[in-house]
């Protein structure tokens, strides 16, 4: 690590997160038109957006810019991979890591890795379901489409909010922060599929001022503490997505993994660290005469 790397850690660690985060939340939900529309066309220009892409082309008709952040694609523009049994990218992006989970770990980047049961916020049982088995890790850049979509069709079982810090995510704290993705806040999803017990992790990052679900919006409760939600009462309407559908957010970006059990799904051979996905092409495929977990 050289000497800027260093001094960026350092500052990682004493930057009031979720204060900075809050301030320029704020910010990124401003309305006024010379405002709004300056600090998008400067985002623009900076990270090289394709506004050709997005189903509203003209930048100044964005109420304020995590509207324009969270923008919608034109249809058809991802495509989503129509094999019956594929695992599709959740979100355009790059593989920052992809393979088997290990001895109840993660691996984060050289050197580091991270534990499944405190990503998945702490609950032992609910980890074990995932031991052996394979996940992927999507890092979103600024210059991407923000919105996380279903990898496989399933229905929700449960959603954890999982409090924590912000850590900026990107190659230098993946490789100097240990346990990043399970010390940011994030958001969980599991759900039952036809791969099996699927998990879909939301992970905050510096400046993200929130990470919202289409079923639950925002999710931030009013006490930053851990809180589970069951989506599997009787009473309730059961919540199904259909691979492809979107399933959440980001307001100002991080990234999205995708946990499955022990034998259930193959990754492809080609994919590596730092491949570019865009959503919808498939990552891997699964078993068609496997049961549903339960």
């Amino acid at each position: 690590m050289n000497f800027k790397q260093k001094i960026f850690i350092f500052f990682q660690y004493i930057l009031p997160h979720h204060l900075l985060s809050r301030l320029i939340g704020r910010l990124a939900e401003c309305e006024t038109p010379w405002f709004k529309n300056s600090l998008i066309a400067w985002f623009i220009k900076r990270y090289k957006i394709d506004m050709s892409l997005a189903e509203e082309e003209n930048p100044k008709r964005f109420q304020h810019f995590n509207d324009f952040f969270t923008r919608a694609l034109k249809p058809g523009v991802r495509p989503i991979d129509a094999e019956p049994n594929s695992v599709v990218s959740p979100a355009d992006g790059a593989i920052s890591q992809i393979g088997q989970i290990k001895h109840g770990r993660i691996f984060q980047a050289k050197g580091q890795c991270f534990s499944v049961n405190e990503l998945l916020g702490g609950d032992s049982q609910r980890a074990r379901t995932f031991m052996g088995g394979n996940f992927c890790t999507v890092y979103l850049s600024p210059r991407d489409y923000h919105r996380v979509h279903m990898p496989v069709s399933g229905t929700l079982r449960e959603m954890i909010y999982v409090p924590g810090r912000l850590f900026s995510v990107n190659q230098t704290t993946a490789e100097n922060v240990p346990e990043l993705f399970a010390r940011n806040e994030r958001v969980v999803c599991i759900f039952d599929t036809d791969a099996g017990p699927m998990a879909v992790v939301l992970v905050g990052a510096m400046i993200v001022a929130s990470v919202e679900t289409v079923w639950a919006g925002l999710v931030t409760p009013p006490k930053r503490e851990l809180r589970s939600f069951s989506y599997t009462d009787e009473d309730r309407q059961p919540i199904t997505l259909e691979k492809g559908a979107e399933l959440g957010r980001f307001k100002l970006g991080s990234t999205a993994i995708v946990l499955f059990a022990a034998d259930q799904v193959e990754w492809q051979e080609q994919l590596a660290e730092l491949a570019s996905v865009n959503m919808g092409q498939p990552l891997g495929f699964y078993s068609q005469n496997q049961d549903q977990a339960t």
